[in-house]
């Protein structure tokens, strides 16, 4: 029961916008809290504890089930290497069917060589909305260029397996964390979007080609993302990728569909797109 303190705190503080305490600025608008699905059917009481205690804005939970065969990925993580195996657990998916009674989305934080088993599980649980986040996290640092070469054609191929399953969609970011391996975090100079959409490209346009622009979500990793480079000229990157999108689609993508995804009570321009 320990994450319903999170869900309790963020409401609060989305109540405390919404009332005007902050002049303007709102926040929260949908939370994504956190629990630990190995306790297979007992985290039921939790998330009902969560939905009441935020019924406006939960939405649904992530639980961080990076896992990899080696170390090097997980030397960028400050609290250290999390438990393998938890999407093999065997509560594991009876926790998922707790999130899929209650019409709740499983955010899933997951390495690439993991797309398999969440291709898996959303066969197993149809019903259930999966979004994979920062595209899978492909990991290529500390690889030679035909390891990276042989990591994209795996990666690549998996995404557009998962992406065959209508529940799942994708945001579409991260890739200012280390774990990528263009070493942008090692520069002494500032990175500007240029280079960072040239190196991007070939990770954005594989999956929005997958999932298409109505189960992408461009996303904001700040601060992780911030290794690599600034805010602004991590966004602007984005943007231009999308240049040739139209309005619609660039909407869609930058808002719409997190917005319809998630059930957020937003304005209605964001909502139609």
């Amino acid at each position: 029961m320990r994450p319903l303190g999170e869900v309790e705190f963020a409401n609060g503080l989305a109540d405390m916008t919404a009332a005007g305490q902050y002049g303007k600025c709102k926040v929260n608008a949908g939370i994504i809290g956190h629990a630990n699905l190995t306790f297979g059917a007992r985290i039921g009481e939790l998330l009902d504890a969560c939905m009441a205690a935020a019924a406006d804005r939960f939405r649904g939970i992530r639980q961080v089930t990076l896992d990899y065969p080696d170390d090097r990925p997980f030397r960028f993580i400050m609290s250290g290497r999390p438990p393998s195996g938890l999407l093999d657990h065997p509560e594991f998916a009876n926790g998922l069917a707790e999130l899929q009674k209650r019409g709740l989305i499983f955010d899933a934080a997951i390495y690439d060589p993991s797309l398999p088993r969440l291709a898996a599980l959303a066969d197993r649980f149809p019903d259930l909305t999966i979004v994979l986040n920062h595209m899978g996290n492909a990991v290529g640092v500390g690889m030679s260029a035909a390891e990276r070469d042989g990591m994209f054609r795996r990666w690549s191929g998996n995404l557009r397996k998962l992406a065959e399953r209508p529940n799942v969609l994708c945001k579409v970011g991260g890739l200012g964390m280390p774990i990528w391996g263009f070493g942008f975090e090692d520069r002494p100079d500032p990175v500007s979007y240029e280079e960072l959409a040239e190196t991007w490209a070939p990770y954005v346009e594989t999956a929005i080609e997958a999932f298409g622009t109505r189960r992408c979500m461009m996303e904001s990793n700040f601060p992780p993302d911030g290794r690599s480079a600034g805010y602004v000229p991590t966004f602007n990157a984005y943007k231009h990728l999308l240049r040739h999108c139209s309005d619609g689609e660039k909407l869609a993508l930058f808002a719409g569909n997190a917005i319809r995804s998630y059930q957020l009570d937003l304005p209605p321009l964001l909502a139609a797109a």
